[in-house]
This record gives C-alpha cells, structure tokens and sequence, in this order.
C-alpha cells in the first residue's frame, strides 16, 4: 500500500487474429505524468514466433519468497495462451527494456506434463514457478500444473499428484495456511478456441466448477459447482493471509461468488453479486449477459472491482462487509450497448436508457473494459479492452482493426467512486506495425493480482 508510484506498466500486445503477420509482443508503457513519454509505448519486445497469443504473466519471485535474500524479480513469465510456448523475459537487467532470456517449447510442456493452453503463472514460496493450464495437448479439456525450476526455467513435471484432476483449468491461488489451492474452469480449448458459439452451452463446454486442492499433498479434494455454463474464470482471495474467503467472476453467468472456508474445514460459495441480462435485439442471443471478465480485490482488502465486457461498464464494491458488497462505483467506458449502435435493449432492469458512445481525447474507444489492474495505493485504476484474440473478432469486429485501448480510472478511496481520467489515454491502434489488441497490465514491483502473501 505504501510502495513507490507506478511509472511503467508491461503489457502482452497480439496480432493473432487481427490479420497481420506479426508476432506478439511484450509493451513497456510509461505512466509517470511527469514523464516526457506519458501514455507512450517506450519499448517492445517481439516475441521470436507467430501466433502465440500473449495472455497472462507472472513472476519468477514475489511475496511469497519474502526473506529469501536470494530471490529477486527480475524474470516475468509469459506463457502463451494458443502455442503452449512459455517465454522467460529478463526485466532485471533493464527494467524499461526488457529482453527475451529463455523460450521453453510446447513440445516439452506436451511431453513432460501432458497439457496445453497455459494461463496463470504464480511463483511458490519455493522459488518453483506454477502455471495452470485450460486442457491437454490435444485441446481436450484437462485441469492441471506446470511446475517449472525457478533458476533454470525448465519443466520439472506436473504440480499435481494422483489419478484425479478437474476436467477444465484456468486460474488459481493458494493459501497455504489454509493448506488450500482453488482452481477456476474456463472450458474446453477446442470449444472456445475459434470463437463463442452459443450451441456449446448445455453441452459441458463451458466450466461450473471451483476446483479444491490439498496444498501439502498437491491432490484434488473438492469440486464446488457455481452453476451450469458459468465460466468461472478469476479468482482472488483477500489479501490478508489469514483470511480463508475470496470472490471468484463467472463469465458468462455474469455473477461474483464469495467462498469461503466452512467450519467443518472444506469450501463453500454463495452468490453474493448477479448482474441482470439485458433483453436486447440486434445482438448474438435475445438477452446479453454482462459477461464479467477481470476482477481484483485492493490490497488492504476494502474494494471489489470487476469489469463487464459486454456491458462496457467497471464496477467498484465495498467489500468490508464480504457477505453482502455494496455497489459504490460505476463507470461505462465502450461496450456493446452504447447509442446508436446495431443494438437495441429492449428491457433493462438497471439503466433507464443506453449509455452513450464512450469517446476520449476524439477517439471513440472500441470494444469494452476487460483487464484490470489497481495501484498499490488503491487511487488509480488501469483498463485495457481486449479479452481473447478470437472472441475479440467476433464481438468487437473493429477492435482488431481499429486496436485497443488502456484507460486509467482515478479512484475515491474513501467513499467509494470512479472518474475516467480523460488526459490518459495508450492507443494501441496506433503502433509501428498496426493495430494490435494490449491484455494485461503487469507492474515491475508486483501489484494486487500477481503477489500472494503466505
């Protein structure tokens, strides 16, 4: 909370399914306001190959190596969400420059683990590096762990242990004085790969479970069901380690789930937050889910914050309460319901009329809100608007054209409020090789989704 002001950002860039043979790259984005270069794209590091898909990134150390002189975040880890490659980024050798230092191929992660599709990389108190995976090499659905060693970044095999796994992965955090790791389901990679079709719902392509881990014995040990197609994809526990709850965002139910520890020592969840579909006319399907994408909790565990891509808007929940949040923020910045667009909502329980265009600096911003990230003193929030390359395409077709966006939100800490801060704005419509579609934002310092305090 009293760590040092943000003044770059990393943020994976994708050309994967925007028609341009580039690869994915790696953006330093310099946000200091004092900065000559504010709200400028200061380097890029290419990726060696095409069509990986960049998603999400994690640390080679963090808080969990806390008292280990030995540790020091200087590599992040970018697995690669389509490829199955992981690349190891050297960022301690020029913190506004970083440069590839190792590339482990999919061909290991097939071999050695038997999963594909990588997404979450934390470190472990270990110095070990985990990342989950959503399937198994052949696109099937599959929930596992790649352990890697965290000085020489090569396989060491699966985390998990025992013949039982969960049938879908995504993403995770542990708690290990709770002897606890929760798992999320996206769904199945094939399914979803290629874009969203409506005629996998009800058939088991989409994920309905939290996933409980034994942390000592690294063995599956509960399955908690959030409801049929739910997509339950992040999942936060507070901060506080001593804290046994969390908030997990399903995706396509558009619903945030409070668990928590019972007092007979498992897991349970209740439905604490349901955005309402909108009756819509114009669109995929007769009623638009929310569709909640990213959600973080503060670092001192107060708010909630979680962004609907479909809807456009970034809410702000007092969490003091973690049973029952209160909605004190709300800002719309794009969607799929703005004025004038191709479509009409016919009933809305929540807003009296469409929001309109959302436009800043004279740009009109394509897409919605997706990724999040907080400061650490919780006053600035930052958004990028691209989900996934393939479902981009499809429900945006002008951001892959057009390109995304980061936004930064200025925060009321103490009543609770969001204000988009309209002299921020990165457009990655605007890069050297064309429009590309910017996902995560990752501090150098660590920030409220990549540190897990043990």
């Amino acid at each position: 909370l009293k760590g040092p002001r943000e003044e770059i950002v990393y943020v994976p860039c994708i050309y994967r399914n925007t028609g341009r043979k580039k690869p994915d790259f790696l953006a330093t984005v310099d946000v200091n306001p004092k900065s000559p270069h504010y709200c400028q794209v200061i380097h890029r590091l290419a990726m060696p190959n095409l069509g990986d898909e960049l998603h999400h990134s994690g640390w080679n150390a963090c808080s969990s190596c806390f008292g280990d002189a030995t540790k020091k975040r200087n590599r992040l880890i970018l697995p690669s969400l389509i490829s199955s490659r992981i690349y190891v980024v050297d960022v301690g050798t020029d913190l506004r420059a970083p440069r590839l230092f190792k590339v482990v191929n999919p061909e290991d992660v097939f071999w050695k683990c038997n999963l594909g599709y990588p997404h979450t990389s934390h470190c472990l108190g270990s110095g070990e590096i985990m990342i989950s995976a959503l399937g198994d090499p052949a696109g099937s659905g599959k929930g596992g762990f790649i352990l890697l060693d965290g000085e020489t970044f090569e396989i060491k095999g699966n985390w998990e242990k025992g013949d039982k796994v969960p049938p879908m992965g995504y993403d995770f955090w542990y708690q290990p004085r709770h002897n606890v790791l929760i798992s999320t389901e996206w769904g199945i990679p094939k399914c979803l790969g290629y874009g969203f079709d409506p005629n996998d719902l009800k058939k088991g392509c989409y994920g309905r479970r939290l996933n409980v881990w034994d942390w000592t014995t690294h063995t599956y040990v509960q399955a908690i069901d959030v409801g049929e197609d739910a997509a339950p994809l992040e999942i936060r526990f507070l901060h506080n380690p001593d804290a046994a709850e969390g908030f997990v965002g399903c995706t396509i139910s558009s619903a945030i789930h409070h668990f928590y520890k019972t007092e007979v020592g498992d897991w349970a969840a209740e439905k604490v937050i349901q955005v309402p579909s909108k009756k819509v006319e114009g669109w995929l399907l007769p009623e638009m889910p929310g569709f909640i994408t990213d959600i973080l909790i503060s670092l001192d565990d107060r708010f909630l914050y979680f962004s609907n891509w479909l809807h456009g808007d970034i809410r702000q929940y007092d969490i003091s309460n973690t049973r029952q949040p209160k909605l004190v923020g709300q800002v719309f910045v794009g969607g799929s319901i703005a004025k004038g667009g191709p479509v009409t909502v016919c009933e809305d329980e929540e807003l009296q009329s469409q929001p309109d265009p959302f436009f800043i600096k004279g740009k009109r911003v394509p897409g919605g809100p997706q990724m999040i990230q907080l400061s650490l003193d919780g006053k600035r929030l930052y958004v990028t608007t691209s989900l996934y390359s393939a479902w981009d395409r499809q429900f945006y077709p002008d951001l892959p054209r057009d390109g995304s966006v980061m936004l930064q939100l200025d925060v009321d800490t103490e009543q609770g409020g969001l204000t988009v801060n309209r002299s921020f704005l990165v457009d990655f419509g605007k890069e050297p090789d064309g429009p590309c579609l910017a996902h995560e934002i990752r501090y150098p310092g660590g920030d409220c989704t990549s540190d897990i305090w043990v």
